[in-house]
């Protein structure tokens, strides 16, 4: 297997940015599919290789997992700030596109602040993403919270990156899925397979509940699990595997 560090400069960001890449070896049969792997908020590109075995999991599968850094910006356009969607759902596959032989097709997985990103940017690009997992997500961003006045630390962070948030608004996941509920499966933008899974001890859970009880109350098809665990790495390095197989079921 090969793994690359590619440093290159984001138009979209306006500023230099970086990935990491695993990519099968030779012997491995086409086509190649592609899963970006997103990280949590206090971390960046380097974090998947460095605290699990995701070489390991990946090894013998047609699939190459990009890792992009991804700032703090829950990966959507901010209201004030960096265009990480713009960067990450339409930027970068095109840099793919023109330099590595990826001819099989895209998902998208992500720990917390990644797990939301994972769903975003697969419900922004249906047309790409065919397939989207979140680990341990903070997947009530966008739709219940920032909260203006609620005292968190991160509180006037968050506002800058989402702005005003109400439900239907532009990173509400569940509208973005209601968006897609009808499209019929052979379109370009059907629903992509989404499956959510968060620990018992998590201080998530009852935001990923919450996500699966509406997405239930609208329809909307999905897989749900809960596993023991918190909100670390152990749990994550556990279930990530979970998220290939998914990813490799649901890619043509």
């Amino acid at each position: 297997m090969a793994f690359h560090r590619v440093q290159y400069f984001s138009g979209a960001l306006g500023k230099a940015t970086a990935f990491q890449m695993i990519f099968p070896d030779p012997s491995v049969p086409r086509p190649y599919h592609c899963m970006f792997l997103l990280h949590g908020l206090s971390d960046d590109e380097t974090i998947w290789m460095r605290r699990t075995s995701i070489e390991r999991y990946v090894e013998g599968k047609p699939l190459v997992v990009v890792m992009p850094d991804g700032g703090r910006g829950f990966y959507v356009d901010a209201d004030q700030g960096y265009q990480y969607l713009q960067a990450l759902a339409y930027e970068l596959p095109s840099l793919l596109s023109h330099s590595y032989h990826i001819d099989g097709q895209f998902a998208t997985a992500g720990l917390s602040m990644g797990g939301y990103g994972a769903l975003r940017l697969a419900l922004e690009r249906p047309d790409l993403f065919k397939a989207a997992v979140s680990h341990s997500g903070a997947v009530g961003m966008g739709r219940y919270f920032p909260t203006p006045g609620d005292g968190s630390k991160w509180e006037a962070e968050f506002i800058r990156v989402f702005g005003k948030v109400e439900k239907g608004g532009r990173n509400d996941l569940i509208q973005l899925a209601s968006n897609l509920k009808g499209n019929p499966p052979d379109s370009a933008n059907r629903l992509p397979a989404l499956r959510i899974d968060c620990g018992t001890e998590d201080f998530l859970l009852e935001h990923n509940r919450q996500l699966n009880r509406d997405l239930t109350a609208l329809g909307i098809p999905h897989e749900y699990e809960e596993f023991p665990g918190d909100h670390n790495w152990e749990y994550w390095d556990q279930h990530v595997q979970e998220a290939i197989a998914f990813c490799l079921r649901n890619l043509s």
